[in-house]
């Protein structure tokens, strides 16, 4: 039984804008947080990335502590922090700082990918071992320094003891799932960027899921590509902005967010168009009709617990409408 009542969230890479700087992208990013508060959104999550000049999404934690100052009762949190370039004490201590200050509203999302190239990675880690690797034992230190005050060893998080900050599993592969599943943790895919593994890694975590303390049952949420606008075509057209998007990353240029163009098949070859397209297979575009239909199907096959989404459009105000447009939608009785 499919069910498109479902909770719905964002997700911010907290791109800069052509012609902006970068403290207006930052003001931007708190101004769609407070719009997703408005609008009912369930949580509101900030990427971590480094070494990419069109993005200001590096210092994470700091960027969900001026979120959380910023709203009142939205769950602010991360998409993720990528832990093999932190060491997790230090990651228990910022998160279970926010969760003092701002509790019941702080999310722990977790990634084991880098967020940059191998040379800013180096640059990043905090020691000449592969920490990727330690992905596994990092999740259960995080786990174990925000349980409870019996629980903990001679090393604490403080504050973060007793703090149980929800921590979620983001994957962009089918690895991930296992270890969702085999910790009894949310789940959360990257179909944003990577859908390749999406159908795998949502059946392999619902398979293997083992109930814990955290959850009795799956939760699988799906990050996606939004672009709901008044009409299909409207839709089609300010999509050329994330379709630019993604040829940056095809092409490893470094453009800031760009407005829409009349002919996309200008600016990119049939190779570039290719990988672009695939990366953002799974978006939900058009009209609010047309988005209802797709995220109907979406839900008729894969059934997630909740949809996450990520709208790269260049007109702030066209890209709330979407987000508003996409509220409607789940709302609908």
């Amino acid at each position: 039984m499919s069910n498109i009542n479902i909770p719905v969230s964002m997700l911010n890479l907290a791109p800069i804008r052509e012609g902006q700087g970068r403290k207006e992208a930052i003001d931007a990013m708190v101004d769609l947080a407070q719009t997703a508060e408005k609008l009912g959104y369930e949580r509101y999550w900030i990427a971590e990335h480094h070494n990419t000049p069109t993005l200001v999404s590096s210092a994470t934690a700091i960027l969900i502590k001026h979120t959380l100052e910023h709203t009142n009762t939205i769950k602010v949190g991360s998409g993720g922090i990528m832990l093999p370039n932190h060491a997790p004490l230090v990651v228990a201590e910022q998160f279970g700082t926010m969760a003092t200050i701002y509790p019941d509203r702080v999310d722990l999302g977790l990634g084991r990918a880098p967020g940059t190239d191998m040379k800013t990675a180096n640059a990043l880690r905090r020691s000449r071992n592969d920490s990727v690797y330690t992905f596994p034992e990092d999740v259960k230190a995080l786990l174990h320094y925000f349980g409870s005050e019996e629980e903990q060893g001679f090393v604490k998080a403080y504050p973060g003891v007793g703090t149980n900050v929800p921590i979620y599993i983001l994957g962009s592969s089918t690895d991930s799932a296992y270890l969702a599943a085999s910790l009894g943790l949310p789940y959360v895919f990257a179909s944003h960027f990577a859908p390749r593994f999406m159908e795998e890694a949502i059946n392999i975590y619902r398979k293997n899921f083992q109930p814990s303390q955290y959850l009795d049952q799956p939760y699988m949420m799906v990050c996606l590509n939004v672009i709901a606008a008044e009409t299909d075509e409207e839709a089609k057209w300010l999509s050329t902005t994330m379709q630019q998007f993604f040829l940056n990353v095809v092409r490893g240029t470094q453009n800031p967010l760009r407005p829409p163009v009349e002919n996309i098949h200008e600016l990119w070859n049939p190779m570039e168009e290719e990988m672009a397209t695939s990366m953002s297979s799974v978006t939900l575009l058009g009209s609010k009709e047309t988005v209802r239909q797709q995220l109907t199907r979406f839900q008729s096959i894969y059934n997630v617990d909740e949809i996450m989404a990520v709208s790269y459009i260049f007109d702030a105000e066209k890209q709330k409408r979407s987000y508003e447009i996409l509220k409607e939608i789940v709302d609908e009785k």
